[in-house]
Parts: C-alpha cells; structure tokens; sequence
C-alpha cells in the first residue's frame, strides 16, 4: 500500500514500455495493459513488481476489470499513462467508416473510458493523468486524417478533464511525440522520409522512447505538481518550426 502504482495502457512495447521501465526504477509498482498477450506476457516475465492486463482500452467491461484488478492487486492508482494506440495512414478518400472508427475507438475512446474509470481511484490518492497524443494532433499532416483528428481530439479532452478534476487534486496533462526511433518507424520510414524529418527538425533527428518517457513519468510525479492542463510537445523543435523551411535556415 505505501508503493505508488501506476497504470500504463499500450504498455507492451514502444513508449509504454519505456515508461513502464522508468517508473520501476523510480520505485513505482506498474499495471501494464495491452491487448497483445504474447508481447505483453514476455515483457512482464522479465520484470519485478508489475501486473499485466491483457484487456483492451475501448472495451468499457476490460476497463473496469482493469480498475477492479488493479486495485485487488496494489490497493491503489496513482497515476493513469494512456498511452494505448493505433495508426492507419493513407489518403483521405481511402479512409474508410470502419478505418475511422477503429482508430477513434483506441486512441479517443479508450482515454475517455480509462480516465472516467480511473477517476475515483484518483480521487483518494491525488494522482495524476498523462495522454500520449501526438505532433500529428498539433500540425495538419497528409495521410493521417483519422489518426491526426483522434490526437487533436486526445488534445482538447486532456484540458477538459483538467479543468473539472482539478478540484479534487487530479492533474491531467497531456505529451504530443514527434518523430520517434522505434522499431515499428524505423521499418516503415524510408532513407527519403528519415532525411527529411531530420531536415525539418531544429535537432536534426528523431527522439527515444527513453526520451519521451522521461518527460511522461515527470508529468505524472510529485515534481510536477503544479502542471494541469499542458501539452508538452517532445519534439526536437519540430512544431517551433512552422511553415519555416529548412533551405532558409543559416
């Protein structure tokens, strides 16, 4: 009962699994969901003080089963990672009610679920909320109109909740990516797409999923609490950029 736990959706790989690992070190016991239950127990078997949940965040019955099972298991919430999501890209016409609707149902929906589930276990501990949205929710890009859309909306739902839970001690805040290395971009990035993400970035490249953690686990700490309502955009720049072009830079 005295150890701080945390629940992490979408936490078997990527930036979910990269916060997971940080809140352990921190001295946090961990609730790891994610709906991939080989990928999610192999992660779990290679760690100490973590639950895993092979539950899906736009289910609302695995969401309160998730609430139920957390709390039998460490007694308390502390803080809520929805970090859970899904990508389908490709051109407007091409996107399809259903393709629409299965990226809404993660990526708005299940923060929606999991933040009203988790709430008044929130409520006794003061704990805070952090959304994993995206660069895409703050810049217009091609290909990504469901994806793109479902982050803004992740966005505007993060100042929402901080503006009503705020009265009970609750923090939501809100990390936006940008372009980060992981296994899945750097599969699907081609030499073409890497140079030019470089070029865009004042940084001149793509984060780490340690990187983005670093910043998601300072959002959800006591170090952080006077930060409600936020939306940090871990970038390398990439949104102070504009409409700039690199060709202009010095």
């Amino acid at each position: 009962m005295d150890k701080k736990c945390a629940i992490v959706t979408g936490a078997a790989r990527g930036i979910g699994l990269a916060t997971t690992d940080l809140l352990l070190e921190q001295g946090w016991q961990v609730a790891m969901l994610d709906r991939d239950e080989d990928a999610l127990l192999e992660q779990v078997s290679l760690r100490d003080n973590v639950l895993p949940l092979v539950r899906d965040v736009s289910n609302p019955q695995d969401v309160g089963a998730m609430v139920r099972e957390t709390v039998t298991w460490s007694g308390r919430v502390d803080a809520l990672i929805n970090n859970a999501g899904v990508a389908e890209f490709g051109p407007v016409e091409m996107c399809t009610f259903e393709i629409w609707r299965r990226v809404m149902e993660t990526n708005l929906d299940g923060v929606f679920l999991c933040t009203q589930a988790v709430t008044p276990e929130l409520k006794k501990t003061k704990g805070s909320i952090v959304n994993i949205a995206s660069i895409s929710g703050l810049r217009a890009s091609t290909l990504r109109v469901a994806y793109g859309t479902s982050k803004a909306a992740v966005i505007q739902l993060t100042k929402q909740h901080a503006a009503e839970l705020g009265e009970y001690g609750i923090r939501v805040n809100c990390v936006a990516p940008g372009p980060v290395k992981t296994k899945l971009s750097m599969a699907v990035h081609t030499p073409e797409i890497i140079q030019a993400y470089h070029d865009s970035i004042p940084l001149n490249r793509y984060g780490s999923e340690r990187e983005l953690a670093e910043v998601i686990v300072f959002l959800a700490s006591d170090k952080a609490s006077y930060v409600s309502g936020q939306v940090v955009a871990v970038d390398g720049g990439f949104d102070s950029t504009g409409v700039g072009l690199p060709a202009l830079r010095v």
